[in-house]
C-alpha cells in the first residue's frame, strides 16, 4: 500500500452481520459484471471477499453485527484490487495469517475447525497486504484477471 490508492471504481459500506455481508457480495459482483469483468474471475472474487469479510465479522468484530466495514474496488488491466477497511480488533501478530491447507487424509472429526480460509485467500490472490493504521485495519487483496 504505497501512497494513496486511485479513486475506487466501486465502494460498498456495510455492517458486519451475515445478511449485510451477503448483500455486499452481491453488490460487488453486480458492479463487476456491469464493468464487464471476465465472468471466470467472479467466482474467485466472491470466494476471496466472502472469506475476508467473514473473518472481519468473526475476529475483528467478535461476531458483533454492528461493526462497520468498507470495501473499495479498483478494476485495472489484468487485475482487480480490493481494499477492505474496518475498525475492529487488529490482526494477531500484526499480520494476516498464513493459513494452512486442509489435510484430507484424516477422519472428518479430526480436522481442525479453522485456518483454511486464509490459505484459500492467499492461494487465490496475487498480492495481499495488511496494515493497521489510526485504529483501522486495511487489508488489500489483488486478484489476477485473464
Amino acid at each position: 500500500m504505497d501512497g494513496p490508492s486511485p479513486p475506487a471504481d466501486l465502494n460498498v459500506r456495510l455492517t458486519s452481520d451475515n445478511l449485510s455481508i451477503r448483500s455486499a457480495l452481491g453488490e460487488v459482483i453486480a458492479a463487476l459484471k456491469a464493468r464487464r469483468v471476465d465472468p471466470d474471475a467472479l467466482g474467485s472474487v466472491e470466494i476471496v471477499l466472502a472469506e475476508a469479510l467473514n473473518n472481519v465479522a468473526e475476529h475483528a468484530y467478535a461476531m458483533r453485527g454492528d461493526g462497520l466495514i468498507e470495501i473499495n474496488g479498483h478494476v485495472m488491466p489484468g487485475q482487480l484490487q480490493f481494499d477492505i477497511v474496518d475498525e475492529g480488533a487488529p490482526m494477531p501478530m500484526g499480520d494476516a495469517p498464513e493459513g494452512c491447507a486442509a489435510n484430507l487424509d484424516v477422519p472428518l472429526g479430526d480436522m481442525p475447525e479453522g485456518g483454511f480460509g486464509w490459505f484459500l485467500i492467499r492461494q487465490m490472490t496475487e498480492d495481499l497486504t495488511y496494515l493497521r493504521s489510526n485504529g483501522r485495519n486495511h487489508l488489500s487483496l489483488t486478484l489476477a484477471v485473464i
